[in-house]
């Protein structure tokens, strides 16, 4: 059995001279507030969801990006509702969030 029952992976990379990139995109925020709302919901810990910080996932393109193992399920999102909605239906609900999927 693994550790932690989910793992969503956050691209935090920054490229240099401007070129596209999912920090640019406010990644860094997002991934703490995401972190944050998993303990508010008392979802973080053994046997539970680990919110991680990732170097480039190479779909820079269509970032932000995310992923959350052990499904392989990849998402983008702008904002924190987004994160909310990945947070409630694929998290918390078992069911990925179409609209956002990559």
């Amino acid at each position: 059995m693994s550790y932690y029952r989910q793992h969503v992976f956050f691209c935090l990379n920054q490229r240099e001279g401007g070129e596209n990139c999912c920090n640019n995109h406010g990644a860094t925020e997002l991934q703490a507030y995401a972190k944050k709302r998993i303990k508010e919901l008392k979802l973080n810990g053994r046997g539970l969801v680990r919110i991680n910080k990732a170097g480039c996932l190479d779909r820079c393109d269509e970032g932000p990006v995310m992923v959350v193992y052990p499904e392989e399920v990849w998402y983008t999102y702008a904002n924190e509702a987004d994160v909310d909605e990945i947070i409630d239906s694929h998290i918390r609900g078992g069911k990925p969030v179409e609209r956002l999927r990559i």
